[in-house]
């Protein structure tokens, strides 16, 4: 799957949420989760989203960074350690070494 592909049921599956039990609220919010996780993406590796789109690992790293906004939403995280499989999947695409 690519990231483009990824719907908001999709993601509620990931994180184990019924997606018939969401409010349209809920999926709004689930999807401005993902494009945040692709932006992220975007700038830790430099590559653009039709670039991140040809690699489907790093569908897995969204996923996983979109449950991890999703656990921690409350107003203030007491940790800022990245998930350390999405690191390493983001890392073998990185090409943003500034």
């Amino acid at each position: 799957m690519k990231i483009s592909e990824i719907t908001a049921a999709d993601i509620w599956r990931h994180i184990r949420e019924s997606p018939e039990d969401m409010e349209t609220e809920d999926n709004t919010e689930i999807l401005v989760m993902k494009k945040a996780a692709v932006e992220f993406c975007k700038g830790y590796t430099g590559l653009t989203e039709e670039q991140l789109d040809e690699h489907e690992d790093i569908t897995i790293a969204v996923l996983m960074l979109i449950a991890d906004m999703y656990d921690n939403r409350q107003l203030q995280v007491d940790k800022n350690v990245m998930n350390k499989t999405a690191e390493t999947i983001l890392g073998m695409y990185c090409i943003n070494f500034l």
